[in-house]
């Protein structure tokens, strides 16, 4: 593997357990309150060296006795935590808004939200700092100690939460309208497309040698070992260069008939080696090579986002919410992603070791499948909806005009095909039907104009 080969493999698993850490509400406030405790021991030093007269503080510091610090900062920690219990209460309902409109799946994209967090955080770090503050006023040697800097400090991180409220409510009220939840989404599956690409573009020229990837897979299925699921859960993430070095040293090919993204269930085949003598040192080690979990995530598996953008079209489609733009909207995304894959999408499905020798045979979503997992669940789901149909056209016309390649050029046309019949056979007024047929049309001068 060459070393830029290495830099981005190792940037790919960096981002996977950022996908992680970055998946909830609590890191985040975490580390902002860990980062409250080290100000305040700052603050609080600076504040002891200035009561025992080893330092002189500017002007512009609070000053003041022990009774009204006290009543200062607690009027201030009690407002902070209900300005935080407000903060958590916005947040549930626009949880439960996104569960409602657009579907289970997009929890995490608000739970990673990183505005979210940050609000949440501040917040309570604030809080913290206040408590802080106010247990440190005792009693001393010269009088009272009043950390009179730190008490600044509070009133000045108090002005920060309240442009933190306003950043916060203005933050929410955006992220909840539909078409921004789209545009995020389809922003994300964007990124993960050209990092899917790039890794194909990444994988080396080697000489080829040993046996064949087809000839291994033959021999595979007549004399390899299984190696089970040791828990189930969805494929998340493969570690190919470690995957590479396992077969490596056990003198082995792995094949891994599963993508991110697909379901594995104990007991069930997870991989299977050749030659079989050496499954026992690759199940030792297998575990290292891959990430299992309870739900889907974005860093290798493509097709998850594609499904995201689908389940949105679909629920506004429904009889329930019939809302047609909303779809309208998701097809254009989706036509754009299809745009990023039709000249760069190249499945990487073979990994050699430096020597050129086979190790893994892995498996990854093909240009066709997602070609018709954009548009076939919602081409079902809009009968009798001339609009959605007219749009999808558009979109497979945009896509066209991009796709120089044959075969993705004919299952372009299949698809638009497919659409044509359905209007025909769900669509009652001419002309509708006719509007229909005019995008059909103009999708097939594209596609019999020389790729």
């Amino acid at each position: 593997m060459s070393r830029t080969s290495r830099s981005r493999s190792r940037a790919r698993a960096a981002d996977w357990r950022r996908e992680g850490r970055r998946t909830n509400l609590w890191l985040v406030p975490a580390i902002e309150a860990l980062a409250a405790a080290v100000l305040f021991a700052l603050t609080l030093r600076l504040d002891r060296a200035a009561y025992n007269g080893d330092l002189h503080l500017p002007s512009w510091v609070l000053s003041g006795g022990a009774d009204g610090a006290r009543q200062l900062l607690t009027t201030v920690a009690a407002a902070l935590i209900t300005v935080v219990g407000l903060v958590f209460s916005i947040t549930i309902v626009a949880l439960t808004l996104a569960t409602t409109q657009f579907g289970p799946r997009m929890l995490r994209n608000f739970i990673r939200d990183r505005g979210t967090q940050l609000t949440l955080g501040t917040f309570v770090a604030t809080f913290l700092y206040a408590i802080l503050v106010l247990v440190a006023i005792s009693p001393g040697p010269h009088g009272d100690f009043v950390p009179h800097l730190s008490i600044t400090t509070t009133l000045a991180l108090t002005l920060v939460d309240l442009a933190t409220l306003i950043y916060f409510i203005n933050h929410i009220a955006r992220s909840i309208q539909l078409p921004q939840v789209v545009a995020s989404i389809a922003h994300d599956l964007a990124d993960a497309i050209d990092d899917q690409s790039a890794l194909g573009a990444d994988a080396p020229d080697r000489e080829e040698r040993g046996l064949s990837p087809s000839e291994l897979l033959a021999r595979m299925r007549t004399e390899g070992a299984v190696i089970t699921t040791s828990a189930s859960g969805y494929l998340q993430y493969l570690r190919h260069d470690r995957l590479v070095r396992i077969a490596r040293d056990a003198d082995a090919v792995i094949h891994i008939p599963y993508r991110p993204g697909h379901f594995l269930v104990q007991g069930h085949p997870l991989a299977f080696v050749w030659p079989p003598q050496a499954a026992a040192h690759v199940t030792a080690d297998l575990r290292r090579g891959h990430v299992t979990g309870p739900y889907r995530t974005l860093t290798q598996d493509v097709s998850f986002g594609f499904d995201q953008l689908v389940e949105i079209a679909l629920r506004a489609l429904s009889a329930a919410i019939n809302d047609t733009f909303t779809a309208i909207t998701c097809i254009d995304w989706l036509g754009d992603c299809l745009c990023r894959i039709s000249t760069t999408w190249q499945p990487h499905h073979v990994h050699r070791d430096r020597h050129g020798h086979v190790r893994v045979i892995a498996h990854q979503p093909d240009y066709d499948r997602l070609v018709r997992r954009s548009f076939e669940k919602i081409r079902q789901a809009s009968v009798a909806m001339p609009a959605v149909m007219i749009r999808q056209l558009d979109a497979l016309d945009k896509v066209m005009r991009q796709t120089h390649d044959p075969a993705r050029r004919r299952l372009l046309m299949e698809q638009a095909d497919l659409i044509l019949r359905t209007c025909d056979a769900t669509v009652p007024e001419p002309s509708d039907r006719a509007d229909v047929e005019r995008s059909h049309q103009a999708l097939r001068a594209a596609y019999e104009e020389p790729g």
